[in-house]
């Protein structure tokens, strides 16, 4: 056995500890930009609240509220023009992965200079950004708990992520809490999300022991509790359990990767612009039958579906299909604007956005077999 774990991450968790967010960020800066989106934390009273707090502990704070989901490099570049004009010293992304995402990318491109895209293909590098702390307000991406910005080319609709532990975040504020507030098809789409990400690094040829186990946990703790949130039964400890989840989910693709269910699913939400989580949703199911068809890794996949409450492998797509049907998210990439005329442009995105993803894959998938795929998900 040989394999290597490193993921300098620093998380405080638990209900209620948004509270302690004004002296934390007073330790990394004096004048902070909150990233954020157009409405939800506004609604809610959080960005109020988060302004307040940070003002008692003397860190003066700006707001960049122009996010939204799947962000683009577009969005990037006005972050970072506040931040600078700010002369800002730290970055708060306080919202869901779209908005933390977008964080990350700002703060790093605060410190560096010229097109994002380069730094996202590994055509110029960089090993600064500005300090980062992370507050997530839906419980799916794990973007608290990894070095991953994904964002979309506004010119191409490349939908890739900018990696490296200087978009780490220096503190990720974990509250179950603030998960309370999400509209039900919200939570049922990020909640499959971190399914996937545990599934996915899982699955992985980059999987280790640590992710392993970590991954396991995540998948039960989202299986146990997601459908009882959704469906309005579930009390504090079903809401701690699914956030933790979601941050296991996060730090585990931190290590270990994705595989082909986000490989072939960012063409569609980066082109297309669907919601992320609704595409996993049509993707995964479709995407398993074919791997455990071709004999790829039937045992982590017998491993999957026992989670799902199934037997083994041959029933593993059967069950991820009832717990979908648990929490109304069965769709087909057609429901969401997905045509026949996108598939060839999407499949030979994929291959140029997510190849290591795809590679990773226990059954690697060729152009013509994502096609199909994407076929048989319309």
């Amino acid at each position: 056995m040989k394999f290597a774990f490193h993921l300098p991450v620093n998380l405080l968790f638990g209900s209620g500890v948004v509270e302690e967010i004004g002296v934390r960020a007073a330790v990394y800066g004096k004048k902070a930009v909150i990233v954020t989106g157009r409405g939800s934390t506004k609604k809610s009273g959080l960005l109020n609240r988060v302004v307040t707090l940070l003002e008692k502990a003397g860190v003066e704070s700006a707001v960049y509220d122009k996010v939204e989901p799947n962000p683009t490099t577009d969005a990037v570049s006005g972050c970072t023009a506040l931040i600078k004009a700010e002369k800002a010293g730290l970055v708060i992304g306080l919202g869901g992965g779209s908005m933390m995402d977008a964080a990350k990318a700002s703060a790093f491109m605060a410190k560096n200079d010229g097109d994002l895209m380069d730094y996202v293909y590994g055509r110029k590098v960089s090993p600064e950004a500005l300090p980062i702390i992370l507050v997530p307000t839906t419980c799916g991406t794990g973007s608290e708990g990894n070095g991953f910005a994904v964002v979309t080319d506004s010119r191409t609709g490349d939908k890739k992520s900018l990696r490296g532990n200087m978009i780490i975040a220096k503190l990720a504020v974990i509250d179950p809490e603030l998960m309370k507030t999400m509209p039900r098809p919200v939570l049922a789409s990020v909640g499959f999300d971190a399914l996937c990400h545990a599934m996915e690094a899982y699955l992985s040829a980059a999987s280790t022991p640590l992710t392993d186990i970590m991954a396991l946990e995540g998948m039960r703790l989202v299986s146990e509790n997601l459908a009882a949130l959704y469906q309005g039964s579930g009390d504090n400890e079903a809401w701690e359990n699914v956030t933790w989840a979601s941050t296991l989910g996060g730090m585990v693709i931190g290590v270990a990767g994705v595989t082909a269910p986000h490989g072939i699913e960012h063409p569609p939400s980066g082109i297309c612009n669907i919601t992320h989580g609704r595409g996993l949703a049509a993707l995964t199911p479709v995407i398993t039958e074919r791997t455990v068809a071709a004999a790829g890794a039937p045992l982590k996949y017998a491993a999957i579906s026992r989670c799902l409450g199934g037997t083994d492998e041959k029933d593993c797509a059967a069950s991820m299909k009832r717990f979908l049907q648990e929490i109304d998210l069965v769709t087909t990439l057609g429901e969401q604007g997905v045509q026949e005329a996108d598939i060839d442009r999407l499949a030979e995105n994929a291959l140029k956005v997510s190849a290591a993803g795809i590679a990773n894959h226990p059954v690697v998938f060729g152009i013509e077999d994502i096609k199909q795929i994407y076929r048989d998900a319309l």
